[in-house]
């Protein structure tokens, strides 16, 4: 249907699809006037929708869209035809890759984007001649990945959000799902909750998620070994692990036993700041439920040490057989509605679609006989490691719907980083903080103006199909990567597809987890991988009777505290940072999601009573946050729902840029930099005052 209230040059019609703000995968659709309504859908089977999603139609409509291509000329943008443009990036990518090699190019695959989309992105890059390709799974998730596939073989959810119902307690680490996953929430952890199942949280902060929590364990940044380390010595302390499943399905166990005898349950507490009877307590109830399951979010993987903290949250799940059964399992929450999916069609520089390693070389003959061409042997470097290489072994970039010049760590330094490219080219609706250093900017397609599929937290695959035709001369992103595959490699025919449905028949070929699946047996539904042609399903728990390593058994692993790489000052606090609900990423969800905001649109710091008051500070004041990385000016909240000695930032805006002050230390096996924990001067602004009254003046 046209809606007669929309300008004549934008059409919009009803077509249920996916969110695109989040893991859960809600299906949502056009409800006239600019805004969306939830459908019942595989995950939201009442149609419910959070205000993520009623705001999701802003981005489409927004005026500020890029609708023709744009080229830079004596150092400013001007349009260009697509012509032009697409030439002007097809000499700029062949130049550098002439003069230096395809390693010398990094591609940025994004995780808002389509499973077909990032599948061609890859394949662009591998057929060029290069593994340099990763997406923002990079910053959010790749330490739980990299534990989880090392010990079980796969890095994904072992279960479902459905079986969360058979649970008798949620071990929540790192994760805020009441505000970040609304309603996964409310529709699968509530209801287990209100059901009998304990809920137990860590978390440095207490928020939406700590209010329906029977324990709260308000640990210190960078403390997560500690509190799981001293979780699993009361497990096997007071004979709460599982012999037969230890005996079965496990290796490792004395060696573990013996590392736990000497881990001091009080002396690890006093560490995390947290009282020793609270992790008893918490390891009781974790311990002692027939099911338990793990729900773990990006307060555990963003640290320097993630791949570790996620490794001491797998011992728990083997230590008490809570593994390979519904209600059970170690179930990462994925911050945006494709990052999975963009993971696993090959969007990362190690493996191929379906995460086989590029060093494995039946693998690359396997994706060769499709391609026609075999994909490099070597991994690819990672987007931050990239970033820190730009102007030297890396000379150009391809940036399709991220914002890195933002959502790095050290954006500072990053966003200088893009000036030392030779060329650089950004697909996205905007203009974005990294467009703005690009050569060429090609005006792309919003999540409503494509189709295609996405999969989401819990591995189910979903089609997305288009609300909306797209505004002025923007393009299709499937269709503007598949023509620069044709332009920028010697393998033209390989990039020649009727549209996306073509190049998931092709994926389905090359990735084993998604052999078997069709958009015609996805339909309004959806299929989950690893999938069986054979009746039409998909697995719901993993490692049932073996492992996805081939193994019956899995490893215990010893795992050691792990300093952060900041040191912390006297005076200084440790700064953390995340989302908050009508937020997402870098930048407001939309003009409706600030008026929302009791801040008037820009990020906040929380700060605990008594660390204000040590500084002069007062609630609404201006302050100013630093450290040798840079320096942002933010209006605090004074709240105790942080604890002291923590300072909580949001990071949705470019002005201020809390990722100014962000490290980025790499964690040695995933890469993944460590966001979670900086060390910062927190002091007020001059005149902060008189600056707050004067906003808050503005509010009104």
């Amino acid at each position: 249907m046209t809606d007669p209230t929309e300008t004549p040059e934008r059409s919009f019609e009803s077509n249920p699809t996916v969110c695109p703000f989040c893991g859960v995968g809600c299906q949502i659709e056009y409800a006239g006037r600019g805004s969306a309504t939830g459908v019942e859908g595989p995950v939201n089977e009442r149609g419910e929708i959070c205000p993520k999603g009623a705001a999701a139609f802003d981005v489409v409509d927004n005026d500020d869209r890029l609708t023709e291509p744009l080229v830079r000329h004596d150092g400013h943008f001007v349009t260009a035809p697509w012509e032009e443009a697409l030439d002007r990036v097809a000499s700029g990518i062949g130049r550098v890759v002439d003069e230096h090699g395809p390693d010398a190019v990094q591609f940025f695959a994004s995780s808002n984007c389509t499973n077909e989309e990032n599948y061609v992105l890859q394949k662009l890059a591998r057929v060029l001649g290069t593994n340099n390709v990763d997406n923002c799974a990079r910053l959010c998730h790749a330490s739980t990945v990299a534990a989880m596939s090392e010990r079980f073989g796969a890095g994904a959810m072992t279960n479902t959000l459905d079986d969360l119902s058979e649970t008798d307690c949620i071990l929540v680490n790192g994760a805020n799902p009441a505000e970040q996953h609304p309603v996964a929430f409310r529709s699968y952890v509530l209801p287990a909750v209100r059901d009998g199942a304990t809920l137990v949280h860590v978390d440095p902060r207490a928020n939406d998620t700590t209010e329906a929590a029977d324990v709260h364990l308000p640990l210190r940044p960078g403390t997560d070994i500690e509190v799981a380390n001293a979780i699993a010595a009361v497990l096997v302390e007071e004979d709460l692990v599982d012999e037969a499943f230890l005996a079965e399905r496990t290796t490792g166990f004395d060696r573990l036993r013996e590392h736990l005898a000497d881990v001091d349950v009080a002396a690890n507490a006093e560490a995390a700041g947290v009282e020793p009877a609270a992790i008893r307590e918490a390891a009781r109830a974790y311990g002692e439920a027939d099911r338990a399951a793990i729900v773990t979010g990006m307060g555990t993987s963003q640290h320097r040490c993630g791949t570790d903290n996620v490794h001491a949250l797998l011992n728990l799940a083997l230590l008490t057989g809570n593994i390979g059964r519904p209600g059970t399992g170690v179930n990462p929450l994925r911050g945006q509605n494709n990052v999975q999916g963009a993971s696993d069609v090959g969007g990362l520089p190690g493996v191929l679609p379906g995460y086989e390693p590029v060093t494995d070389a039946a693998a690359r003959e396997r994706v060769a006989a499709e391609w026609g061409v075999e994909p490099p042997a070597e991994p690819g470097l990672t987007e931050v490691e990239a970033t820190h290489r730009f102007g030297d072994e890396v000379r150009a970039a391809v940036v399709f719907g991220e914002n890195p010049a933002v959502t790095e760590p050290n954006a500072t330094a990053v966003a200088s980083a893009f000036e030392e490219l030779d060329f650089c080219v950004v697909i996205d609706l905007f203009e974005t903080a990294t467009a703005a250093h690009a050569d060429v900017v090609l005006p792309g397609s919003a999540w409503a103006e494509k189709s295609g599929t996405v999969t989401n937290t819990d591995r189910r695959v979903m089609r997305m199909r288009p609300n909306a035709d797209l505004p002025g001369n923007a393009r299709c992103d499937f269709e503007i990567l598949a023509d620069l595959g044709r332009r920028l490699t010697d393998r033209p025919e390989a990039f020649d597809y009727d549209g996306p449905e073509a190049a998931f028949d092709e994926l389905t070929r090359v990735a084993a987890i998604y052999e078997g699946m069709s958009y015609e047996g996805i339909g309004d539904g959806y299929q989950r991988w690893p999938f069986s042609e054979r009746d039409g399903t998909g697995t719901d728990v993993l490692h049932a009777e073996t492992f996805a390593t081939g193994e019956r058994t899995a490893p215990l692993a010893v795992v050691d505290p792990v300093p952060p790489a900041d040191d912390l000052g006297a005076d200084e606090l440790t700064l953390t940072t995340g989302r908050v609900l009508q937020h997402f990423n870098s930048g407001a969800l939309s003009r409706r999601s600030e008026r929302l905001t009791a801040m008037r649109g820009e990020d906040v710091l929380q700060i605990h009573p008594d660390d204000a008051a040590e500084r002069g500070i007062n609630d609404g004041d201006r302050v100013t946050v630093s450290n040798e990385r840079g320096t942002v000016e933010v209006a605090a909240d004074v709240t105790p729902a942080v604890r002291e000695g923590v300072a909580f930032c949001t990071f949705h805006y470019p002005e201020p840029l809390a990722n100014a002050l962000t490290g980025d230390a790499l964690d040695p096996e995933a890469k993944i930099p460590e966001f979670k924990h900086s060390a910062v001067a927190v002091e007020p602004t001059a005149e902060g005052d008189a600056l707050a009254e004067r906003d808050a003046a503005g509010a009104d």
